[in-house]
């Protein structure tokens, strides 16, 4: 039901004009890359046909502010998986907002959503950390909720309902915590 060639579609269908931005199937690593002398546009690069890292990455790009889509991967540090208890501290405050954003996305399309710690092979997360994480997502996602969605974020998640759940809307009670 969820393939990434639509989701791509969607996703060109909504911004490669406005926003010279295309969502690209890739083989490795996600990543970010803006137009340049190569590529005419920006790329918003997911992994390995996997539908959940292409909301991913478009959860970042939506995130992003005007100068940080001029920037590869946005400009911001990342630490592969391995990352000891202060890294993975600081990956956790930049990716609430991602993170809450691809559960929007998830909701609109239908798909599951699961919280990404994203460091198997780093420090142990301790549950209370992996729960307060979890709950700062989702009183982000409520924050998001409260008030009209910033304009890129409304155009996908339409687009998204349109394609998946045509007449639906969101509301919170589409997401569900119960906070373990």
């Amino acid at each position: 039901m969820h393939k990434t060639q639509d989701l791509i579609q969607i996703f060109n269908g909504c911004f490669a004009g406005t926003y010279n931005t295309r969502l690209i199937r890739g083989e490795d690593e996600p990543i970010y890359l803006p137009a340049s002398a190569d590529c005419d546009y920006h790329q918003v690069v997911f992994a390995h046909d996997f539908f959940a890292s292409g909301l991913h990455e478009i959860a970042h790009w939506l995130v992003a502010g005007e100068k940080r889509r001029q920037q590869e991967d946005y400009g911001y540090w990342y630490v592969p998986d391995g990352r000891n208890v202060q890294q993975q501290q600081a990956f956790e405050q930049v990716e609430v907002k991602p993170q809450a954003v691809e559960w929007i996305l998830s909701v609109a399309a239908g798909h599951r959503f699961r919280v990404s710690l994203d460091n198997l092979g780093g420090a142990v997360i301790e549950e209370k950390q992996r729960i307060e994480f979890q709950r700062n997502i989702y009183e982000q996602v409520q924050r998001y909720l409260e008030k009209p969605l910033p304009k890129r974020m409304g155009i996908m998640v339409q687009a998204l309902l349109n394609y998946y759940h045509p007449g639906k809307s969101l509301n919170l009670k589409g997401f569900q915590w119960t906070g373990a």
